[in-house]
């Protein structure tokens, strides 16, 4: 999978003076049925999260408070994707190499998976996810 399959993606944002709404639709918005969500918290100043390759699973990546960087790598090319606002997200492919970082305090990562979780579907070893990705 190449980096340039990655892409933010705008969701719908309903303007209400009450408060704003955005949502998420699967095989609507994002290009897979959800099949587990997760969020991620409370992540201490300088901490990464992930720093792994799926085989098959996609993921959709939304930033619901706070901010942070998402940086893609498909082994040969590497992009880093910011990520701070409600209505809007990262579409992430099968295939990439992927990290969050620069965490802002009392931020919340939402991703959206496409595969329920399998210890086998993940690549931890950069070298193993770049003689794979070939």
């Amino acid at each position: 999978m190449k980096i340039y399959n990655v892409k933010i993606i705008n969701l719908p944002k309903i303007l209400d003076p009450r408060g704003n709404l955005s949502f998420i639709e699967e095989n609507n918005h994002i290009p897979f049925k959800i099949a587990r969500s997760y969020w991620i918290y409370d992540v201490p100043g300088g901490e990464i999260r992930g720093g792994h390759s799926y085989k098959k699973n996609q993921e959709f990546i939304v930033a619901l408070s706070g901010s942070f960087d998402v940086i893609i790598d498909d082994g040969k090319e590497r992009k880093v994707f910011s990520l701070n606002r409600s209505y809007y997200g990262l579409y992430v492919p099968k295939g990439l190499w992927r990290q969050m970082v620069n965490f802002s305090t009392n931020s919340l990562a939402l991703i959206l998976a496409s595969i329920p979780f399998d210890q086998e579907d993940y690549i931890y070893d950069y070298e193993q996810y770049k003689a794979h990705s070939k």
